[in-house]
């Protein structure tokens, strides 16, 4: 088998990602590891997915292996460690970044919700993710780490910015100092908070942070600000991404609405279906390390490998008609969150926000009907609606 045996071109996702998911089974039945026209490897299979982002002694997370430039940008970013590093500075967030001081956030969770459901509540239809989705999870995270909600926009502005557009040619100099602006930025302004926090501490997760002491090591304040980026980036997309997602597959699933609002046991494994079927991010990077072979292709070192979770998460040989949404399905060893040392640090808080999120939305409506979707890009290979009309049936 070879890489270049000539797949059919890669589709948008504009129609809600039916094409795509299309395409992946092509790829993951004719061209299981494929390099794309910039040297890039892509990965498609469950199993060959798994390997690659778990196996660190071949496939490496350190990316500039393969973009050297990016180097100028990646110190302190976790997304972008190997072991034993990445050990050592997940010990350190995750001394703070505890799973009990995110379950004390359920009722700001839920107030918030509230809040916002509330300005909705008598509009025949309204915007979930401008509304709903993208408000909850962003205020979340701005108050967890104790920045000011009013800098919300610039929030979104750099989140807008640092996207790494699918296709893309990964050494483009125009991508590189796009995203080097919005890292740089995003990590000044969060050091800056942690000079503050060190002189006058408060009671929020950039304080514990800069105290935190691990083994008798510490992080500076860039590599604090680095991570607190990166939380604040990507911690509020996934939800914002999930919610959305969650409205989709329910409206092209007659009945499920209805059957999880009746039985609200159901909604955690209705989230992780949603994961698995329609997973936040589509793919995460690695690079292998040596000459290794993946389903019969030999990807060389210090190429950059895009290891698809999307795909994985769809493919038949691991998951039972799984193009179906089975929000009953058990066991569930979806990847849409990542898998090992990687896993996503934020994933209970995501979980959280979204278990509690369509609880509320369930209280206040008998349903929804999505009437208007618009797909593009969003940027770290996430996929999901960036807007979502909807007509709420009152409860």
């Amino acid at each position: 088998m070879t890489a270049h045996e000539g797949p059919p071109p890669r589709p948008s996702v504009e129609d809600g990602g039916r094409k795509l998911f299309s395409w992946l089974k092509t790829m993951r039945d004719d061209h299981p590891v494929w390099q794309d026209e910039h040297g890039v490897w892509h990965v498609f299979r469950y199993a060959d997915v798994q390997r690659v982002i778990t196996e660190y002694e071949e496939f490496s997370a350190d990316q500039t292996r393969a973009v050297p430039d990016q180097s100028r940008v990646s110190r302190g970013d976790l997304t972008l460690m190997d072991p034993p590093d990445h050990r050592k500075m997940r010990m350190l967030v995750s001394s703070v970044f505890t799973r009990r001081a995110i379950d004390k956030l359920t009722p700001r969770i839920t107030a918030i919700c509230a809040e916002l459901l509330k300005d909705v509540q008598d509009k025949d239809e309204f915007d979930l993710v401008r509304d709903f989705a993208y408000p909850l999870p962003v205020t979340v995270i701005a108050e967890l780490l104790g920045v000011p909600a009013a800098d919300q926009p610039l929030f979104r502005e750099w989140s807008e910015t640092i996207r790494f557009s699918d296709g893309a040619d990964p050494n483009s100099p125009e991508l590189i100092a796009a995203v080097e602006g919005a890292v740089t930025a995003t990590t000044e302004y969060l050091a800056q908070h942690c000079r503050n926090r060190r002189a006058e501490p408060r009671d929020d997760l950039i304080s514990k942070l800069v105290q935190a002491e691990v083994e008798g090591v510490r992080m500076d304040d860039e590599e604090t600000g680095t991570f607190a980026g990166l939380l604040l980036m990507t911690g509020h997309v996934t939800t914002v991404v999930l919610l959305a997602n969650a409205l989709l597959c329910f409206n092209e699933s007659p009945g499920v609405y209805q059957e999880l609002r009746e039985d609200r046991s159901l909604i955690p494994g209705a989230v992780e279906e949603v994961l698995r079927l329609r997973a936040p991010f589509m793919h995460t990077k690695r690079v292998a390390k040596r000459p290794t072979e993946v389903s019969g292709v030999t990807i060389p070192p210090d190429q950059m490998i895009e290891a698809w979770l999307l795909s994985a998460n769809h493919d038949e040989r691991e998951f039972a008609e799984a193009e179906r949404f089975d929000h009953r399905r058990d066991p569930n060893p979806h990847i849409g969150l990542g898998r090992g040392v990687h896993f996503c640090l934020g994933a209970p808080l995501a979980r959280l926000e979204g278990q509690i999120a369509l609880n509320m939305l369930m209280d206040q409506f008998s349903g929804i009907d999505v009437l208007q979707r618009r797909f593009e890009p969003y940027g770290w290979g996430l996929s999901g609606a960036q807007r979502l009309l909807v007509r709420p049936h009152r409860a």
